[in-house]
Parts: C-alpha cells; structure tokens; sequence
C-alpha cells in the first residue's frame, strides 16, 4: 500500500481539491498505540493495487503532527479520535470510524 503522508497543512486544500474527483481515505495513526499499529496493519495488509484507482489515502501521524489532526477535526467536523479513518468526498467528510470499527471493506464501500 502506497499512503500519501501528510505532513503540511496546506496539504488539506489539496485534499479537498483532490476528494472532488475522487474519494480521499485519511488514517490518523498514533505510532505509540497498539490499537492504532493493529487497525493500520489490518488496512495494509487488505489493500488491494486497485484500490488506489478508487481512494486516494493519506497517513497522518498524529503525534509529530498534532496540529494537522487538530485542524482536520474542526475543518471537517469530526471528533478527534486515534486511530481514526475519515472518507473525504467533495470536500466533506462521508464517513469516520475509529478504533476497532475500522473495516476495510466498510471503507471501500462508503467509497463507491
């Protein structure tokens, strides 16, 4: 799995630039989590090539990037959570889930 990293601000009008063609997968990973580390390699090891050709997924680390997070939540109008997955869609956010919820066959159908 390719993830875009996130790691600008100015990275989150690109993502709603971009979300206007195709849905953008955010996943707000905490490196120091082990829920998180579990829900990530659970994406990663389900993505197919393909994939890509649907969703477009960023990976934010949120401890080194904390301020991202923040602005994604008020952008967005989400609740902060960690691990988190945020489907953007014409630049709103569709879909969230966090923690165990997580499903990658969930995503992938919010996505289409």
């Amino acid at each position: 799995m390719n993830w875009n990293k996130l790691e600008n601000l100015t990275q989150l009008d690109e993502i709603i630039k971009e979300s206007q063609d195709r849905p953008v997968m955010i996943f707000k990973h905490s490196t120091s989590c082990s829920i998180s580390s579990m829900a990530l390699n659970r994406l990663s090891r389900n993505w197919k090539t393909e994939d890509s050709e649907k969703v477009t997924p960023y990976y934010l680390d949120l401890i080194s990037f904390r301020e991202i997070s923040n602005k994604i939540a008020d952008q967005f109008g989400v609740y902060h959570q960690s691990p988190q997955v945020i489907l953007i869609k014409e630049g709103k956010a569709t879909y969230e889930n966090s923690h165990m919820g997580i499903n990658y066959q969930e995503i992938m159908d919010q996505a289409t």
